[in-house]
Parts: C-alpha cells; sequence; structure tokens
C-alpha cells in the first residue's frame, strides 16, 4: 500500500512542485489567455459594451467646446445689417440736380442776351470788319459801310441756341442751302434754323442746324474781300465765320 501511494503520488508532488517554481508572470499569462478564450472576441453588439461607449463618447463632446457655437457667437455681433439709407436723402439729391439745371439755365440765358424778348435788331460785324449785308436780290456779302441799309437785321430766338436772321430793309431770311450755299429766302424754311454759339474769343458763329458736310457743322463766313464763302468749307475755328453782334442806332 505504501508503494502505490508513492508511486501515484508522485506526479502530484511533482506538477505541484513544477507549478510552485514557475516565475508569477507565467500564470498571468495563462490566465488571461483562459479568460479571453472564455469570454470570445469584443462585438458592437454587446449591450454592456454599446452602452459604455456611447457614454464615454458624450463625456467626450460635453468636454469639447462647440465650434459651431463659437463662431455664431464672434459673427453675431457683425451679423446685424446696416441700417438702410435714409430716403430724405433722394429730396436733396434731387434738388441739387434741379439747381445745377437752374444754373445752366441761367448761363444759356446771359450768353444769348440779345436774344431775351421777341425780335432784336441788331447788325453782325465780321473778325475783319465787314458788315453782313443781306440784298434786296437775296444776295449774301460783306460792307464796310455801316449805315447801309440792308446790313440791319432783325435776329429772333427760335429755341434756345437757334435763331432765325432776317434783312428788315430786303425782308428775306438768312440761309445756308444743302450744299453750302449763302443766299436770302423768301419764306421761312428749314434752311434759315441757325444754330448760334458764343465761343471763347467772344464772336458768335452761325452754322445750319438743317445741314452738315460729312457730320460736320455748316458756318456762315465772309472772306477778307467781303464775299460770302461755301459753308461746306468752313470751320468755327476759322475767323471768317465769327461775328460780333451790335446794336442798331434808332
Amino acid at each position: 500500500m505504501c508503494r502505490w501511494t508513492v508511486t501515484q503520488g508522485a506526479p502530484v508532488a511533482w506538477f505541484s512542485s513544477c507549478l510552485s517554481c514557475r516565475p508569477p508572470s507565467h500564470l498571468l499569462s495563462l490566465s488571461f489567455i483562459l479568460l479571453l478564450l472564455l469570454l470570445g472576441p469584443p462585438t458592437s453588439s454587446s449591450p454592456l459594451l454599446a452602452t459604455l461607449s456611447m457614454n464615454s463618447e458624450q463625456n467626450h463632446n460635453a468636454q469639447r467646446p462647440s465650434f459651431s457655437h463659437f463662431f455664431i457667437s464672434q459673427s453675431s455681433p457683425s451679423s446685424t445689417p446696416p441700417p438702410p439709407a435714409s430716403s430724405a436723402r433722394l429730396p436733396w439729391a434731387i434738388n441739387v440736380s434741379s439747381s445745377s439745371t437752374a444754373i445752366a439755365g441761367r448761363h444759356v440765358r446771359s450768353s444769348y442776351k440779345h436774344l431775351q424778348g421777341d425780335v432784336h435788331k441788331r447788325k453782325l460785324v465780321s473778325f475783319k470788319y465787314f458788315f453782313l449785308r443781306i440784298g434786296e436780290n437775296g444776295a449774301i456779302n460783306g460792307t464796310e459801310n455801316e449805315d447801309d441799309q440792308y446790313c440791319e437785321l432783325e435776329i429772333k430766338s427760335v429755341e434756345v441756341g437757334v435763331v432765325a436772321i432776317k434783312g428788315r430793309k430786303s425782308n428775306r431770311y438768312l440761309a445756308i442751302r444743302k450744299d453750302g450755299l449763302l443766299y436770302g429766302a423768301k419764306k421761312y424754311g428749314p434752311d434759315c434754323h441757325l444754330i448760334e454759339r458764343i465761343e471763347e474769343n467772344k464772336y458768335n458763329t452761325y452754322a445750319s442746324a438743317e445741314w452738315k458736310n460729312k457730320k460736320k457743322f455748316m458756318f456762315v463766313a465772309i472772306n477778307a474781300k467781303g464775299k460770302p464763302i461755301n459753308a461746306t468749307k468752313t470751320r468755327k475755328t476759322k475767323k471768317v465765320t465769327h461775328f460780333l453782334p451790335t446794336l442798331v442806332e434808332p
């Protein structure tokens, strides 16, 4: 009996002695491996793990600041729309434009003082000191005789800047034909529309309001000999187109 007990107990004693001689780290590793084998791999379907993950995410989000809230709070002062423009400025702008128009109107009226009223008696003296003359037969020329009755003219304003010039003695209108010929018309017509402008040297120019030559104005002109110049050959920069209105003495 004693031999059987020794032979059967030897392995137990040997196993116990082997376990006792192993280092503690090996025991921990073996226990951890056994625990993993028993539990199996973690899955997302585990309710415990899902609850733990949700709680951890909520805590993380609660601790992390909201960037959208930060931007909204920072941009809220500047997001206030600017106050609308006051409508009280509109009448002021209208008044400015109307006042400028009034000033322009006064400038036009002051530039054409000899046209204020219905009809004005004038003589047109050229830059070369020739008086514009409308003859009995309708011929246009210049004379140095300021007492010539055919030099007395009636200037009437048709509209702003446009006038009609009529010889008092000949009863004809100063006119410019389409081909540039100057003549005295018996009846007032489109050829008699003359644009009057004051140049920088204070002399006036008279251009046809009806006809142009190659998109350029055609002017009344008298040369240094007192003869009319075809209007197609004239320019406002030439002195032969400049005239000075003078009063007719009663």
